[in-house]
């Protein structure tokens, strides 16, 4: 790996290195990181611009006893290699290998499995309370981003330091970049901090802030005083943070790798709540990355020297499919205005913003705030469509019921990434939104299968005075399912007859169950398919006589099988006293998947097209007149 990197074990190590090799340790672990990167596929422009920082963190506090949050958790590769996991970084994100996230099963040095923007501050604050409550002395350390920090847990985190009265430290990681440029009324205040201090400013500020930080036995009150004074005209930005009850201290030079340790000590040893505003840069030491970092957010393998990412199959995908629907639909309808939470690139909605900027709107991460101001977009008269991700959408979920469900209103709910996601692991696996959607009044779900169901499902969607909710997975779209039909409400559609078994699937995986019907067909096996397009309202009366037939029925689909589309035909069969009917459910197991691809992850639990043939052969020669559930 590295002459000094191969012989850390653990953060200890970094303690027998002098100033000079800690900044040629940082050097080699950014090699180690975009070379693994460049055959893994990750997160590289965060991880290659928190280097220093990690290192520094390490160097100053002892996690095994103190603790540290990092929020997101995707900028933590320097701080697995620094904590005992080296010798396995190189399978990062690989299947069974390490996580590309925090995770408590690798290591006692991940204090929680993260995934999830704005939620560090808040657990930090909590393991902070604890401490004070025991009178223990172990230091809390929560690092934020830029983009983090905007996030309403965040600010309702910062809002309550005032209940800490021990140390705690916040770092506010300032690279100017979510996975898209930060947004919102704080990046602003941000970017407007670091353009009124230069480089030169940083270093002058750092070295004015370690002169005067108290040294233990000194009076910590008075010497607060004498920083806050000293400080108050070139620290004016800390007048937002300071009301919250955390002192303020910077911007200073994330890379100065020196710097920040003596500083980092020093203020370790104060007494209360603290911000340390520290700036860096995304993609440092790796020039595609650097002027580039976008693209280089979560990449997929690339060619080191060039940065081009390799094995582009250029395939449409399914977020593809929904921009170009989308951006079709509102050349003709003015009302149309589209939303999302950070994710412009990977939604597609960059391609309607360069279209329809004016109608196009990133609130940063702020997933709750999008919906609600879907809702009130929508109560003024306009067609609102917000795309987020499955797994993110999560965090909107009273914000869907309250403002949109409970009120009736036509906004639409794009969810990319639905299903099995694959390398970005538990964190990001979009499982369960089926079974939290399918349970609020008024709410329409439904998924396209192909490219035409796409347009269709998002035309049908934009003219239906009521939310619907319209979910598609990260991956190709495939092959059209026959000729284009109508997309109407509580209709599900026939793409092939058999009489030997039936079929149901949802969405994408009417793609693959064609494919194993042909697989079937092979056996001496005709299964039916059944594309079932909406999960509520189903369409009750085919899958009445679906149930009704002497026949098996297998319900396909990616998402959990407590909740989904498995779990509301049963509920149908038993408010229809249909009996004696056998139903196989195949879906994801009742678990948080771990990362891999989305084609293995998908393969092991059964969900491939020899997974689904296996499962109707094994309906058939099973005990006829019985329901049972395929948890592989």
């Amino acid at each position: 790996m590295g002459e000094l990197l191969d012989h850390i074990d653990s953060p200890a190590d970094l303690n027998k290195l002098n100033q000079q090799e800690l900044n040629q340790l940082a050097q080699e672990i950014r090699t180690v990181i975009s070379e693994t990167v460049a055959k893994n596929g990750g997160h590289l422009a965060s991880n290659l611009g928190i280097v220093e920082l990690s290192l520094a963190l390490h160097h100053c506090f002892d996690f095994r006893y103190d603790r540290i949050l990092w929020d997101v958790g995707h900028q933590c590769y320097t701080h697995k290699l620094v904590t005992g996991r080296r010798k396995e970084f190189q399978s990062i994100r690989l299947e069974h290998g390490l996580s590309g996230f925090p995770d408590v099963n690798e290591s006692p040095y991940d204090a929680f499995t993260v995934g999830h923007a704005g939620t560090a501050v808040s657990t930090a604050l909590g393991m902070a309370l604890a401490k004070q409550l025991r009178g223990q002395s172990e230091k809390i350390v929560a690092v934020v981003g830029d983009a983090g920090v905007t996030n309403g847990l965040s600010f309702e985190g910062l809002n309550n330091a005032h209940l800490i009265k021990r140390q705690l430290l916040v770092v506010l990681n300032d690279n100017s970049m979510a996975i898209d440029v930060t947004q919102g009324s704080m990046a602003k205040y941000l970017v407007k901090i670091r353009l009124t201090h230069t480089y030169e400013d940083m270093k002058k500020t750092s070295q004015h802030i370690l002169t005067h930080l108290p040294v233990l036995g000194q009076p910590l009150a008075e010497a607060l005083v004498h920083i806050r004074q000293g400080l108050k005209t070139t620290l004016w930005p800390g007048q937002i943070f300071e009301p919250l009850g955390l002192r303020y201290f910077g911007p200073v030079d994330g890379h100065d790798l020196n710097t920040l340790i003596d500083l980092l000590n020093r203020l370790k040893q104060v007494d209360e709540p603290v911000l340390l505003h520290v700036i860096t840069e995304k993609g440092k030491g790796f020039e595609p990355a650097q002027s580039d970092p976008r693209s280089f957010h979560s990449t997929k393998p690339f060619h080191l020297e060039t940065g081009k990412v390799l094995a582009k199959s250029g395939e449409k995908t399914y977020s593809d499919a929904f921009a170009e629907s989308l951006i079709k639909l509102a050349k003709n309808d003015q009302r149309i205005v589209a939303i999302t939470a950070a994710m412009p690139d990977g939604t597609g909605l960059n391609k309607f913003a360069e279209q329809f900027p004016e109608r196009m709107f990133d609130v940063g991460i702020c997933e709750s705030h999008a919906v609600a101001m879907a809702a009130g977009l929508a109560k003024e008269g306009f067609r609102p469509v917000v795309a987020i991700y499955s797994s993110f959408l999560q965090r909107s979920l009273d914000q869907i019921f309250q403002e949109v469900a409970l009120q009736n209103l036509p906004v639409v709910l794009a969810i990319d990434r639905a299903g099995v996601v694959g390398g970005d692991g538990p964190t990001h696996q979009g499982f369960m939104d089926i079974a939290f959607l399918r349970s609020l009044p008024r709410m329409v779900c439904c998924s396209p299968a192909d490219a035409p169901e796409m347009e269709q499902a998002l035309d049908f969607a934009l003219r239906y005075n009521g939310p619907v909710a319209l979910r598609y997975p990260r991956a190709e779209i495939g092959e059209n399912l026959g000729p284009a039909e109508e997309f109407r409400l509580g209709k599900s559609r026939s793409i092939r007859q058999g009489k030997d078994l039936c079929i149901v699937a949802y969405g994408e995986c009417a793609q693959v169950s064609l494919e194993a019907a042909k697989l079937l067909a092979k056996d001496g096996i005709e299964a039916a398919v059944i594309n079932a397009r909406f999960v509520k309202p189903l369409d009750s009366e085919a899958l009445k006589r679906i149930l009704k037939a002497d026949r098996p029925v297998l319900v396909v689909e990616d998402h959990a099988l407590i909740g989904g589309l498995a779990t509301a035909i049963q509920e149908l069969a038993g408010r229809e006293a249909i009996q004696n009917v056998q139903i196989i459910a195949l879906g994801l197991p009742d678990s948080f998947l771990p990362h891999g691809t989305r084609e293995t992850l998908l393969k092991k639990i059964g969900l491939d097209a020899e997974g689904i043939r296996q499962a109707g052969r094994k309906a058939l020669l099973a005990k006829p007149k019985e329901i049972s559930n395929s948890k592989k």
